[in-house]
């Protein structure tokens, strides 16, 4: 079996202004140390490293802890941590440099490029025979690459607007001189060569400024994912990572039967695979990467599915991938999300989806990737833990023009079946007074409409359905 691993980003927000590039360097260092993790080029955007990993579940359980540490770190700080390829609100510039002769000469060289790059992604890591393998491999995997960008995109928003992409991060990212296809090479050596050469044009400094889509890693003997976004889920990552896996799985076995035909050499619809992956993510058609002909996101990811089934099985991976993938399909793809609760709250709302703490207690707890629908573990979104069974929060949106958060509460409730004292009370918002019912509103996925009533325990107006009101005890009438 074939290890993994993952990198994951993230932002760091100004607590009061929701702003990513405004966390000042004395307090976006400290953050980073504490977790402890690494500032990119840009001090307000942090990585971190998972360790590797035999299974799925072990990869999962180390993204959230992960989490929960940076969490903890960021508040200390009055800092939030948001984890998406881009976040609504953002303050541009170069002050918030990372030290270092290599990021300040990126910025000299680079300039608006570089102040722009208040990004985040995801990485996947696997592990394959030797480099020989891994350059031929890139080559095999990369018609694929697309609809796992579109698995992940989740930043619909740059500076404040609505960018009518799914991920805005791909459009910026791929600004950079080497970013997008990476092409075929006969062995390293032949990818080596390339890369020097790009050294030598001083377009590029180093290396490590080789920015493909997929690329091999010049210190392991690992094939790297780089097309991603950064996803406010864990389980997306979980996703994406199996099925890497399996593709480079199934590209190296190819590679060794030696049933790999002809590479074509032409490379110009995998651009245009990208960008369309980019513009819809899940809601709209992606380049099929067989017929090279648009077909919706659920026929090209079912497809590739199917395809990778032997692999996946393989690995013990079939269960776990295939019920995230039919999840991930039926509820959509974070920028859908993120723009769902814009349209009920405004950016602030998006905001705060982004930016809010993860009640820790309940992280402690993921041990596996919620696989389907009817999977009421709790999600953790970014650092802050999005809440849902199915699709909650489908009427999450308050006639007071904020986002009422009420659905998340009560999901999770019913999701924990915890029976600690003032569990509602510690996990929902400020209570607020009982809001009109509105029209087609439901509670928790799947629970038919309900009269309005109100919270002994939180005081919020929720139409939940009964395995929430168990947990969070009897009801009192709110008159509406």
């Amino acid at each position: 079996m074939q290890r993994i691993g993952a990198e994951e980003e993230f932002h760091l927000l100004d607590a009061d202004s929701g702003t990513a590039g405004a966390a000042r360097p004395r307090r976006a260092r400290p953050a980073a140390r504490r977790a402890p993790f690494t500032c990119e080029l840009q001090q307000s955007v942090v990585e971190s490293n998972s360790g590797v990993h035999d299974t799925l579940e072990a990869l999962y359980a180390d993204l959230v802890a992960s989490r929960r540490r940076l969490d903890a770190a960021v508040r200390a700080l009055g800092l939030a941590a948001a984890a998406a390829g881009t976040v609504p609100l953002a303050a541009v510039g170069s002050a918030d440099v990372t030290p270092g002769p290599r990021y300040r000469h990126m910025t000299d060289e680079y300039r608006r490029v570089a102040d722009e790059q208040l990004i985040c992604s995801a990485q996947v890591h696997v592990d394959v025979p030797d480099r020989d393998t891994a350059v031929r491999a890139m080559c095999l995997v990369a018609p694929w690459l697309p609809p796992l960008l579109a698995l992940s995109a989740s930043s619909p928003f740059w500076l404040g607007t609505d960018t009518g992409y799914a991920s805005w991060r791909t459009m910026l990212w791929q600004r950079w001189p080497t970013a997008g296809p990476a092409g075929c090479h006969r062995d390293a050596a032949d990818y080596d060569a390339t890369v020097g050469e790009l050294v030598r044009s001083g377009v590029i400094s180093d290396a490590g400024m080789v920015y493909y889509d997929v690329r091999p890693s010049a210190h392991q003997r690992t094939l790297e994912l780089r097309i991603c976004d950064a996803c406010p889920r864990a389980e997306t990552v979980v996703l994406i990572a199996g099925l890497f896996r399996a593709l480079v799985h199934d590209a190296c076995v190819r590679l060794a039967r030696r049933e790999v035909p002809a590479c074509d050499g032409h490379h110009e619809w995998l651009r245009a695979a990208a960008w369309r992956a980019a513009r819809s993510g899940l809601e709209g058609p992606l380049v099929d990467p067989v017929t090279r002909r648009a077909v919706p996101a659920r026929v090209a990811l079912l497809g590739m599915l199917a395809r990778l089934r032997p692999a996946l099985e393989a690995s013990g991976d079939w269960e776990t991938v295939h019920g995230l993938l039919e999840r991930a399909l039926a509820e959509g793809s974070a920028a859908h999300r993120l723009r769902r609760a814009t349209g009920h709250g405004g950016l602030a709302a998006t905001v705060r989806l982004l930016g809010r703490r993860h009640a820790r207690r309940h992280a402690r707890r993921a041990r596996r990737p919620p696989t389907g629908p009817g999977d009421a573990r709790v999600l953790v979104t970014g650092t802050s833990g999005e809440r849902s069974c199915g699709s909650a929060g489908s009427g999450a949106g308050g006639t007071d023009g904020r986002l009422s958060r009420w659905d998340w509460s009560c999901a999770t409730c019913a999701a924990s079946r915890s029976r600690r004292t003032g569990r509602c009370a510690a996990m929902c918002p400020t209570p607020r007074p009982p809001t009109p019912p509105t029209t087609g509103s439901t509670g928790c996925a799947g629970s038919p409409p309900a009269p309005r009533r109100t919270s002994r325990r939180c005081g919020r107006a929720t139409g939940c359905a009964p395995s929430c009101r168990r947990s969070c005890g009897p009801r009192r009438s709110s008159g509406n």
